[in-house]
This record gives C-alpha cells, structure tokens and sequence, in this order.
C-alpha cells in the first residue's frame, strides 16, 4: 500500500508564499506522476480539481490556467517526493490540497494522502 504524506499548508495573507510537500511512505514505488489537487470549500468531497502534475521520469510539468505564473512543482525522485511552491497566493486559492499518484499513463490517480489545508485571508 502507498502512503502520501503531505505537510506545509497554513494560513496566511494575500500575496504570501507557502510549500507544499509530500512523500511517498510504505513501499517503494517509481510513480508515472505525481501531481496536487485541491477541493475549495463547498466542493463535493469527491470533487479535486487539478492544480499541478509532474511526469516522473522526464520532468515534464502541467499547471492548471489559473496558477501559472505563481506555483511551481517539483520533485525529488530519490525521495519520493513532490513540492508545491506557491507564490502571490489568493484568497481564491483557500482549498484542501492533496497529493496524487498516477502509477501509468491513463491509469488515473490511485493514490492519495489525506490533504493539508490552506487558507488565505484578504
């Protein structure tokens, strides 16, 4: 079984930076992708829209329109890990983010941690 781990959310105020992160734990894994999702408060609890993936073996990187220019995803394939910078945040980026693992292409997104919260203020 896959564990995701995520951590680094918060509160904070229009134009702050935070980042995510999240870890693979259990068994050792070599991902298609891993990707961050969120659901924005009132969303149906099934409903993640995506917010960034990353191929695992080339990088290659897909950001949703509404977050170009300001996140930023990573990962370390040593660690099993991906991160999340987000920058200029907004209030409209006040969501529960969570961390995806898509194991091969067109396989969907199996894996998922619990989530970390992130509010942002005006």
């Amino acid at each position: 079984q896959v564990q995701l781990v995520e951590s680094g959310g918060g509160s904070v105020q229009t134009g702050d930076s935070l980042t995510l992160s999240c870890t693979a734990a259990g068994r050792t894994i070599s991902p298609y992708a891993m990707g961050w999702f969120r659901r924005a408060p009132g969303r149906e609890r099934e409903k993640r829209d995506i917010v960034a993936s990353i191929l695992w073996n080339d990088g290659v990187t897909y950001y949703t329109d509404s977050v170009k220019g300001r996140f930023t995803i990573s990962r370390d394939n040593a660690k099993t890990a991906v991160y999340l910078q987000m920058n200029s945040l907004k209030p409209e980026d006040t969501a529960l983010y969570y961390c995806g693992v898509s194991m091969t292409p067109g396989g969907g997104w199996p894996y998922w941690g619990l989530g970390t919260q992130v509010i942002v203020s005006s």
